[in-house]
């Protein structure tokens, strides 16, 4: 998808029609087709769609203790457990729960509803990863998700890798830049940049966000502070404090390599989230946009054309990829359980085809691929 998007010509136009290349997009029709699906997808939530959240709990909870049960000794399987542990529950089951995905479900419990789910002292039982479960929620609930594309969406790959686009810089540099990025962008990208759209919030939450400043990481300036006494420390002292704290008393040896096996873990558990969650934004087949939206169709509509999905279908695949596969799908639809994306998908697909809008989907090294292109300046996304 390659034609360029635009409002139609003067002489064809509606309010209500944009064109994607040749195809005229009806946004009213486009809307009710996504409500329709929508008020559906809703009315037919029931116990499976818990069934699947504990399920999927439940093969994350076990990664974790298997993983920490096997690091006294370096070895490979445990810090891919103790990654996959913490890949699930954030991508899987904080994500889906802090967007509201399972307050409608039945037979879920209080504790994994958005209400209660890391708020407050519960985030170090519900979710005690780098981000601060507040700030994730306006940034990425909030900005990311309904400003989709936008210079106000912080998320936006090409606009927070324009340092690296640029052709000055030598080639080798920028995608060396990338991959130690992507190796700990939880702690490089994600944790300060969620806290500092928050701290941005009050002036105007439409306000331009991108990468972190350096202020959001330096522990001697007054948001550097927020970020280390929130997050950095926090984080620090749980996962490499007090969870190795027992090996110790097996032997010195053994707490080294507990915490060895840990920090082998969080980068495989960047690079895993790393190339799941971004590329699925960006390539230059993926528009992104000048302007906030003004008609739900429209919004409907960038969802399709500003988004990816990968490999679908099979619990281990979907698991692996954290249910992002489901990407459209989940733009679409914010606030609806894992279970109702895999139902949602070909009734999305069937609505695109309807309206002559490609539905992209690769797998996700195709995706990575089109992410590096224009992350090193190779290759530009189609904007409108």
């Amino acid at each position: 998808m390659n034609a360029a998007l635009t409002q139609a010509p003067p002489n064809r136009s509606t309010e209500t029609t944009v064109y994607v290349g040749d195809v005229a997009v009806d946004l009213d029709a486009l809307r009710d087709d996504f409500d329709a699906l929508r008020d559906e997808l809703r009315a037919g939530v029931g116990p499976d769609d818990a069934a699947h959240l504990r399920r999927v709990e439940w093969v994350g909870r076990v990664a974790s203790l298997l993983g920490w049960a096997t690091a006294w000794i370096p070895n490979p399987l445990s810090p891919l457990l103790l990654s996959t542990g913490i890949f699930a529950r954030w991508t899987m089951v904080a994500h889906h729960v802090v967007h509201r995905g399972y307050d409608r479900v039945p037979g879920v419990p209080e504790r994994l509803r958005s209400s209660k789910f890391a708020r407050g002292a519960r985030r170090w039982l519900d979710w005690p990863d780098w981000m601060v479960p507040d700030a994730w929620r306006y940034e990425h609930n909030a900005l990311h998700h309904f400003r989709l594309g936008e210079s106000a969406d912080p998320d936006q790959p090409e606009l927070n890798t324009s340092l690296l686009r640029r052709r000055g810089i030598p080639l080798f540099l920028r995608a060396l830049v990338l991959a130690f990025v992507a190796s700990t962008w939880k702690f490089t990208y994600y944790a300060p940049n969620t806290l500092g759209a928050l701290r941005n919030a009050a002036p105007g939450a439409g306000a331009p966000v991108k990468f972190p400043a350096a202020a959001m990481w330096l522990p001697w300036a007054r948001p550097g502070r927020d970020t280390w006494l929130r997050s950095y420390l926090p984080y620090v002292a749980l996962h490499f404090g007090l969870l190795p704290l027992p090996f110790l008393a097996f032997g010195t040896q053994f707490w080294l390599a507990a915490l060895a096996n840990r920090a082998v873990a969080e980068v495989l558990t960047n690079l895993h989230s790393f190339v799941i969650i971004v590329p699925n934004h960006v390539g230059e087949d993926v528009y992104r946009f000048e302007h906030a939206t003004k008609h739900r169709g429209e919004f409907y509509l960038r969802q399709i054309i500003g988004t990816a999905n990968y490999a679908t279908g099979g619990f281990a695949n979907d698991f692996a990829h954290g249910w992002l596969n489901y990407q459209i799908e989940h733009h679409l639809f914010p606030d609806m359980s894992m279970l109702q994306y895999v139902r949602a998908q070909p009734r999305v697909r069937e609505i695109c085809a309807r309206h002559g809008l490609s539905y992209l989907q690769e797998s996700v090294w195709s995706r990575t691929r089109a992410m590096i292109a224009v992350a090193t300046g190779a290759r530009s996304m189609p904007v409108m």
